[in-house]
């Protein structure tokens, strides 16, 4: 998020997480002190995660230690070894219109990442794109999984019900511009969310 105002409303209306994003050249990057900023606002009990992309690791310690997140979010091509670097509980996202791509990211980082940001971004491409994939395509795994990519209130539903992730990631989908929230957009969203949530049966365990 962007906005302190965006903050405040997502925390009211009582999410689990908050997304600062200092990946360069999106629509939503943070500079270092912007980010420090937001960050202070984000109560103790909800998580504050942090969104990179192939970063320097002498960057990453000094902004670390400066914004302090709770979980780092990587959205590159990084290693298994320049993710655990920081001494974070990371979480990987993977392009999910890549095949391949994806498979790949899910042998390297199972032992590791603690959970999947599943979007339809292509490979080397950025979250927030508003961009969907097929989410009949999404495989099971052990690790949390959060479902990104094109979701908004009026369809969110249907997504839980097909992939059911651990919790869902928006963005563009509660936006009036580029970083710029709605609140009304927001309450519609987690309403939705809370909803289906409500009326989800559970999972049978493999036989």
């Amino acid at each position: 998020m962007c906005r302190a105002e965006d903050i405040d409303c997502a925390v009211s209306l009582g999410v689990d997480a908050v997304g600062l994003i200092m990946v360069a050249g999106s629509r939503r990057e943070l500079d270092t002190g912007r980010a420090a900023i937001l960050r202070r606002r984000v109560p103790p009990l909800v998580a504050s995660v942090l969104l990179i992309s192939d970063p320097d690791s002498g960057w990453l310690d000094e902004v670390c230690a400066e914004v302090r997140p709770d979980l780092l979010q990587f959205h590159g091509s990084e290693s298994v070894e320049q993710c655990v670097r920081a001494g974070l509980p990371y979480l990987k996202a993977v392009p999910m219109a890549s095949v391949e791509v994806a498979r790949h990211m899910f042998r390297e980082h199972g032992p590791h990442a603690a959970g999947w940001v599943l979007d339809g971004h292509v490979a080397g491409g950025q979250g927030g794109s508003g961009k969907r994939f097929d989410w009949a395509a999404a495989p099971r795994l052990e690790r949390p999984v959060l479902l990104a990519g094109g979701l908004h209130a009026d369809n969110v539903v249907e997504a839980i019900r097909t992939v059911r992730p651990f919790a869902v990631d928006v963005a563009s989908g509660i936006e009036t511009s580029p970083g710029v929230k709605d609140a009304a957009s927001m309450r519609r969203f987690l309403r939705a969310v809370r909803e289906v949530d409500n009326h989800l049966e559970p999972e049978e365990e493999p036989s």
